[in-house]
């Protein structure tokens, strides 16, 4: 976290560095992260990273551009992250999520909000596919749930709820718990906020859960949402892990 204003200073300087190189490399990004959520909520936290997201073919471009600049690079993970760095500053390229659901193709770029960030000209992630991404993240070390509340109480009666339950149709048990958790923390407000024909048709999909007949596999969808606490129904209680097929 950053504390003093000279602190404050120096990470603007970074970021307004970073950004100017983005755009000077050619490649195709959204802002995303604490500044996309301040975007769409006004929630502002300090930070030394900048998290930007592109397509999986667009990162190994940045990346170039960086260490021919003398920036520290490294392919996190090759299948989702990949981070440049500045002294104690750094970016985050994400293409994808952990769990390999939220890949970035070019309905993002579609949908994202055109606005500015330390005096750049940037796109911010869709506020719709900021949501998708951080539902999922419902571990021990990070739990995204308040985030997705303050974007829902702050941004939506502007938001796609299509679009959203298109993105986690397949997963939508997570979006209807999010709308009761949602329901329980701002009693006063849901019914202006969440669709009720959305609320309708994910309820009617969970009473149908009772009309169909017991899965014959065991399956555990936890890793889905936390890779590290449900390891032991995977190695030791002989679960399966469900697929994840990306949308």
């Amino acid at each position: 976290m950053i504390e003093t204003e000279e602190q404050k200073r120096e990470a603007a300087a970074f970021y307004k560095e970073a950004l100017e190189l983005l755009h000077e490399s050619g490649s195709s990004f959204m802002l995303g992260g604490g500044f996309a959520l301040y975007k769409y909520t006004g929630l502002y936290r300090d930070t030394k990273d900048l998290d930007i997201f592109c397509k999986p073919s667009e990162y190994p471009k940045i990346m170039k551009h960086f260490a021919e600049r003398g920036y520290k690079t490294e392919l996190t993970d090759a299948r989702w992250l990949a981070k440049v760095f500045k002294g104690e500053y750094f970016i985050d390229i994400i293409f994808d999520t952990v769990n390999n659901i939220c890949r970035v193709d070019d309905s993002w770029y579609e949908h994202a909000t055109e606005g500015e960030f330390a005096g750049e000209k940037v796109k911010f992630l869709p506020a719709e596919e900021l949501l998708w991404c951080k539902i999922y993240v419902q571990n021990r070390e990070r739990f995204d749930g308040a985030d997705v509340n303050h974007l829902i109480l702050r941004y939506g009666k502007q938001l796609d709820w299509k679009r959203i339950l298109f993105r986690l149709d397949q997963h939508w048990h997570l979006l209807l718990s999010q709308i009761l958790i949602f329901q329980f923390v701002y009693p006063s407000e849901y019914h202006e906020i969440i669709p009720q024909w959305l609320f309708d048709e994910l309820m009617d999909r969970a009473k149908d859960q009772y009309a169909i007949p017991p899965a014959v596999e065991k399956v555990c969808r936890g890793p889905v949402i936390d890779q590290t606490q449900y390891e032991v129904d995977i190695k030791e209680w002989n679960y399966k892990v469900s697929t994840i097929k990306t949308t």
